[in-house]
């Protein structure tokens, strides 16, 4: 008779298992994973894991992304995307823009740009309409299901294509998942200059964004007005948005041909 083996006893604390979940998330921190994926990197059962995903969250160390979870604003604000110098110089030129944004709509307003398939967001201004939002300056969000990705994504196939193999989790019931709808979508984005998040990565969140386009025909940057759902119409804000985002963009051209007709001066002194 074949006597069964108990299965060895885990011998970690239980900080060892939460710090062993919380690096489980690894690349999928800022997009979501499902709990018995987590138990599975952790080598934890999935009650422990679901144990500790609930005690994480009430302390704001991870948060609900539809079925999955994600690292929460205590933890992303730990480690907050450094910004380079490039972003530096699109936030000191383009927040004069916002804050031209932000007193024409009144409602909470970003500047976002595209880093890989997630876009870090440079700053935002509060509006009256106070509604709970992911976003935070210097935060990271997955492209595909914000308003501001959208925008950048729908000029960079690359990184849309990136996005869609990657696999798109659903972070709300309203999520766009589908590899063929998101590309009709982003067609429509390139048609009209416009993209909106209809409570597509938090229920009771709409937004609209527009983009900054550079001096190559491709957008440098992206705003966008948000608010709540049955209080704000993001369809409203379409004027105020491309008319703000028209003389963002060129501001930028400006820049870019002050820049380039400093260095052909200095070539020449040279």
């Amino acid at each position: 008779m074949t006597r069964s083996i108990p299965p060895a006893r885990d011998s970690r604390t239980a900080v060892d298992k939460a710090m062993s979940l919380l690096s489980a998330f690894g690349d999928d921190a800022y997009i979501g994973v499902g709990v018995s994926e987590l138990a599975r990197r952790s080598s934890l059962s999935k009650s422990t894991a679901f144990r500790l995903l609930a005690t994480l969250q009430e302390n704001g160390a991870v948060e609900r992304a539809g079925n999955n979870y994600r690292l929460g604003k205590m933890i992303q604000d730990l480690g907050a995307t450094q910004e380079d110098a490039l972003q530096g110089r699109m936030r000191d030129a383009l927040t004069p823009f916002l804050a031209d944004l932000y007193v024409l709509s009144k409602q909470t307003v970003h500047l976002a740009v595209l880093q890989g398939t997630d876009v870090v967001y440079l700053n935002k201004l509060y509006g009256h309409l106070q509604v709970r939002s992911p976003s935070r300056i210097g935060g990271r969000a997955p492209g595909y299901c914000t308003a501001v990705g959208k925008v950048l994504l729908a000029y960079n196939p690359d990184a849309a294509e990136q996005a869609m193999a990657s696999g798109m989790l659903s972070w709300t019931p309203s999520t766009i998942t589908s590899p063929a709808r998101l590309r009709t979508e982003l067609l429509e984005v390139r048609r009209t200059n416009l993209a909106y998040d209809r409570e597509e990565i938090l229920t009771g969140l709409n937004c609209i964004a527009a983009p900054v386009f550079g001096t190559n025909g491709r957008p440098v940057a992206a705003l966008s007005v948000s608010g709540p759902v049955g209080k704000f119409v993001p369809e409203s804000q379409a004027t105020s948005l491309r008319k703000v985002c028209y003389a963002a963009s060129r501001a930028v051209a400006a820049v870019s041909g002050q820049q380039h007709q400093t260095r052909r001066q200095l070539a020449q002194s040279a």
